[in-house]
């Protein structure tokens, strides 16, 4: 016989550890289930009062944009509910299909053609341009290449200009070819040089078009006025989800200060009914039932309040380590772990990693998952050391103020980099300019 201690979790732990790591959208749908299933919890919706905090704070942040800092500390006296921030509103715009379909029914194309139409309305992406090869969609149109080709002319005649294009080269084309005198050398560059001046070869343009550089450098402007995605300026198909921040950072005056926002989530609590009544009950079974329940109520009713607890406590040591980023953006996040978080709140780091699983901050710099604000800290440099954030903001400063004609090489990034305190490897600066999708030398370089 061995006598010997084991750890085990219990059925209301895991709850609660679950609890933890859910996101606001889980949550309410935990919370909707379990009211449902638990006839002594009670759900108190508080959708209503949401959007009435929500049209009231609203009208005060439109205010606000023409303000100053200042008046938040007014605001703090008149509502004590301040601040909820901004919500996603679906909006019920066009979207590019219904707009093609009502601009084919007034085009009067022929039966065959007008079904052609529609069914290409269809198969549009996002960016109003047509992925699938023309052959393709006319068998599973059940239609005539011939008769398809005349219902992509069709499209490519409707508003707005490009769509229906099959590469850039066609789209940007479409858009010239509207105006009245479209620009020759514009098109020509669209039809056979965009490759060139992608890289900024401005002279080989020049020289193979037989028009000055000035020229190639006008052309090029009236080219950027173009809209590669004709289709991005209208709805999607399907309602976009919005996120819904678990927590807010605002400026009260002298100091950031951390909000929990659950405006929307119900509020749980226990029924008087069954509480009062639970003694009153003779039969055993049904006491008993009401024993449990009433007991997984009152657990899931902690487990959600530790939850928002332990989250707010994390989001607080968050915003104190990162001052400098909601003070300046980003571009000034300081090297920290989730092990710096556990060790200032003295809990476990897998605690904090499932406080922040699936959670967002939102501030005046926009809105951020909580793991965003965890930067790693460069190489084996001595003391605090700047992050991978601070690097890449670096990075991008300095090939915004290099000489175009003269770009800077990967290892001259790194050294003017190391002069300024990050140091790093020419492949490592490689990579992170990749990452931000900057070109290599060649693809700045802009020729004379």
């Amino acid at each position: 016989m061995v006598q010997k201690q084991i750890q085990t979790l219990s059925p209301m732990m895991i709850q609660s550890m679950e609890v933890l790591q859910m996101g606001t959208q889980d949550l309410l749908e935990y919370v909707e289930d379990l009211a449902q299933e638990n006839p002594v919890l009670e759900l108190e919706d508080n959708y209503e009062k949401g959007q009435e905090a929500f049209l009231d704070l609203k009208k005060k942040l439109d205010w606000l944009q023409n303000s100053d800092r200042q008046n938040h500390t007014y605001y703090r006296q008149d509502d004590e509910d301040w601040p909820m921030g901004e919500f996603g509103v679906v909006s019920d715009r066009e979207t590019l299909c219904e707009s093609l379909l009502s601009q084919i029914l007034t085009a009067h194309l022929s039966p065959q053609v007008e079904q052609g139409a529609v069914f290409l309305s269809e198969s549009l992406n996002r960016a109003g341009w047509l992925d699938e090869p023309l052959p393709v969609l006319a068998r599973s149109a059940h239609l005539p290449v011939d008769v398809m080709e005349a219902a992509l002319t069709a499209i490519q005649a409707l508003d707005p200009p490009g769509v229906g294009a099959r590469t850039l080269s066609e789209c940007l084309c479409l858009q010239l070819l509207r105006e009245g005198e479209p620009d020759a050398v514009a098109l020509a560059i669209c039809r056979e040089h965009l490759e060139s001046l992608s890289k900024n070869r401005y002279g080989l343009i020049a020289k193979k078009l037989g028009v000055t550089v000035p020229r190639v450098r006008a052309a090029e402007e009236r080219i950027r006025q173009l809209n590669p995605r004709p289709g991005s300026g209208f709805a999607e198909a399907e309602a976009p989800a919005y996120i819904t921040p678990d927590l807010l950072v605002v400026w009260q005056y002298d100091h950031f200060e951390v909000v929990i926002s659950d405006p929307f989530l119900p509020r749980l609590s226990l029924s008087r009914y069954y509480t009062q009544e639970l003694e009153a009950i003779g039969e055993k079974e049904v006491q008993s039932y009401l024993v449990n329940k009433v007991r997984q109520a009152k657990w899931a009713i902690h487990s959600i309040e530790q939850r928002q607890s332990t989250v707010l406590s994390c989001a607080k040591c968050i915003v104190e380590a990162q001052e400098g980023f909601f003070r300046h953006g980003p571009g000034h996040l300081v090297p920290m772990a989730l092990a710096d978080v556990a060790q200032t709140l003295g809990i476990h780091e897998s605690t904090v990693s499932r406080a922040l699983k699936d959670k967002y901050l939102q501030c005046d710099k926009g809105v951020y998952p909580m793991t965003y604000f965890f930067s790693r800290k460069l190489g084996h440099t001595e003391g605090e050391g700047p992050s991978t954030d601070r690097a890449k903001a670096l990075l991008r400063q300095l090939i915004q103020q290099e000489d175009k004609r003269k770009p800077l090489s990967d290892q001259k990034l790194a050294d003017r980099m190391a002069a300024q305190g990050c140091p790093l490897a020419r492949r490592t600066v490689a990579k992170y300019r990749e990452e931000m999708n900057l070109p290599g030398i060649s693809g700045r370089k802009v020729y004379e």
